[in-house]
């Protein structure tokens, strides 16, 4: 049975049960619960602190995990990324005083505070800088410069308003672009049950960017039509009893589908629908 770790609460708890629901696993209805046996589709789940995902990944007591990529760098765990999610997106910042720095090598001999320390203290030494020391705290790092805790701070920014009110603007290049991320063990053989549970992450993606398009075109303009909607590998074109007509079915990435819509209107399809995809296999 595959062992899998979701978040128990936080910011990725709900995107990742919604996933793993969409994705035909049974998700707990109980907060309180930490264990959930999926005997339907051979998995157990455990609900565990988002921190401390990809350390139970890494030591093998769980065979997989869906935690941040921030999260998963700071664990200094053996684990490693294995498929990207496409929720819980965020960018990891350096602030400082507004006007007071510009650039990440000012940080060298300062302070910095952050709730990554392992992240930031691995991202300075790659960019050869030494700070004077990196302080760790769990939380409200934005005021750890008003309290004389530290001269810089590193964390996920959003839209950049906490940093402003507290006087702090943002210098430098992202040291990371998170977003959350399956986990797997870094040695050894692939679990069994991994790929199955992979595919139907990747179909659920899929479903999520993707609709079904059909429409009707008249044959001499299919070769126009279709190279609008060429699909993933090729649409399908079935004949209608209308013989100088053609249906075609393909799909199309969901954010270009009214640009799509149009396009195919003006080269003279009609009768364009759209249907969303619950489920998908590639």
């Amino acid at each position: 049975m595959l062992r899998i770790a979701v978040p128990n609460k936080g910011s990725l708890s709900e995107p990742a049960a919604a996933m793993l629901r969409e994705a035909g696993y049974r998700q707990r209805r109980d907060s309180r619960e930490l264990v959930l046996p999926d005997p339907d589709n051979d998995v157990e789940f455990f609900f565990l602190r988002p921190r401390d995902i990809a350390v139970y990944v890494g030591k093998g007591t769980v065979d997989a995990g869906i935690t941040g990529r921030d999260l998963l760098l700071d664990s200094g765990a053996e684990a490693v990324e294995h498929l990207e999610l496409g929720f819980a997106g965020s960018t990891f910042r350096f602030a400082a005083p507004a006007g007071r720095l510009s650039q990440v090598s000012q940080i060298d001999g300062l302070r910095v505070a952050t709730s990554y320390p392992v992240l930031v203290a691995e991202h300075l030494r790659s960019q050869g800088v030494t700070p004077t020391e990196v302080v760790r705290l769990d939380g409200a790092v934005e005021t750890a410069i008003r309290l004389g805790v530290a001269d810089v701070i590193a964390d996920v920014v959003e839209t950049g308003s906490t940093l402003r009110a507290a006087g702090l603007e943002v210098f430098g290049e992202p040291l990371l672009r998170s977003e959350a991320v399956l986990v797997r063990r870094e040695e050894g053989p692939q679990p069994v049950g991994l790929d199955v549970l992979t595919r139907r992450l990747q179909g659920v993606l899929t479903a999520r960017q993707y609709v079904l398009m059909d429409y009707d075109v008249p044959l001499e303009l299919v070769d126009a039509a279709v190279a609008i909607t060429p699909g993933l590998e090729s649409p399908t074109v079935s004949p209608l009893h209308n013989r100088e007509w053609a249906a075609v079915r393909a799909m199309v990435r969901r954010d270009h589908t009214n640009r799509v819509m149009d396009a195919l209107y003006d080269v003279g399809a009609r009768a364009i629908l759209v249907t969303s995809i619950h489920a998908c296999r590639l």
